[in-house]
């Protein structure tokens, strides 16, 4: 069972090679660069959890749903400085989608799996379970998945992502009760969860993001997101649980409580667009594109500079003060 998910990674990851990032420059309003909340029944968390063409919205432009894909991204932005202009030049990724019929046939049954089954539960959860109950499960399950997020910024040459990292699992583990609290993001500490991933990790070093794809139950991704399908499962420490059905009772459980938590996003992403799998798919390629490109900015800012800083110039001292 579990050599399935490396299997389905290799496969993809070469076929997906074939296709790269299609871009094309569009200037986007400030406003809209800002990343939101992700989409529990769109996908896993490649989070895992940033937008609509105009033509396929009623409401707002593709870029506004890349957030609802995907969340817990707000750590890895490009910094302010190098963002903050009125008029900032972007790029709008479109994704090769040669599977378009397959995948819609796989969209219609995630959606209704979210409607008929994942909502429900998680609306009952929601009412019985304390908002602060829930946050804390989801912190804890936020702590065990640190190995792939500190593989991840090893992995990227992004050392001091690793420190961070390191020591929020540390602070988090001792002091937070086992990771139900995140007193490592508050106080003087402020270490942030470095979002990323093995997907996220193959695109700064430059592999195409491939085709689209829509998995069952996990939802939109990619040849190249799809290793980090494959490499979150063997990293995380709930995949080890036996028997099979006791690890699928908690990863259900785990899906629950985060969907619990944002309950609203996939109805109004889905509410506002006139083709939503369309939606899902430009929404999907531009938030992933952004992501990598801020760990990329993220790395090049961190990078020690290349030139050396020149040495002052002597003062020159008047020949009528020489001994």
């Amino acid at each position: 069972m579990k050599s399935y998910p490396v299997i389905v990674a290799v496969i993809f990851l070469v076929a997906g090679f074939a296709y790269g990032e299609q871009t094309t420059p569009v200037v986007l309003p400030q406003e809209l660069s800002a990343p939101q909340q992700t989409l529990a029944a769109s996908g896993a968390d490649q989070s895992h959890p940033d937008k609509i063409q105009p033509e396929q919205s009623k409401m707002k432009p593709s870029e506004d749903s890349a957030a609802e894909i995907n969340g817990e991204y707000k750590e890895d932005e490009i910094p302010e400085a190098s963002t903050n202009n009125n008029n900032i030049k972007e790029e709008k990724v479109e994704i090769a989608d040669p599977l378009e019929p397959v995948n819609r046939v796989v969209h219609q049954f995630n959606d209704k799996l979210y409607f008929w089954a994942l909502k429900p539960v998680a609306r009952g959860y929601k009412a019985v379970i304390p908002e602060p109950v829930r946050i804390s499960v989801k912190n804890f399950f936020s702590n065990i998945a640190f190995p792939a997020r500190f593989l991840s910024c090893l992995l990227q040459a992004d050392f001091s992502g690793a420190a961070t990292e390191a020591g929020r699992f540390t602070i988090n583990t001792i002091w937070g009760i086992g990771g139900l609290l995140d007193p490592s993001a508050g106080g003087e500490l402020k270490l942030q969860k470095q979002d990323t991933d093995l997907g996220q990790t193959l695109g700064v070093w430059g592999v195409g993001q491939g085709f689209y794809i829509v998995w069952p139950v996990l939802g939109p991704s990619s040849p190249r997101d799809t290793v980090s399908i494959a490499g979150d499962y063997y990293l995380y420490p709930v995949s080890y649980i036996n028997p099979w059905y006791d690890w699928l009772a908690v990863r259900t459980y785990e899906e629950v409580n985060a969907t619990s938590l944002r309950i609203g996003d996939y109805e109004a992403l889905k509410d506002a667009a006139i083709d939503p799998y369309i939606a899902f798919r430009d929404a999907y390629a531009q938030y992933r594109f952004k992501k990598i490109k801020a760990r990329k900015a993220k790395l090049n800012l961190s990078a020690p500079a290349t030139q050396p800083a020149e040495p002052a110039n002597p003062k020159k001292i008047p020949e009528g003060e020489i001994k």
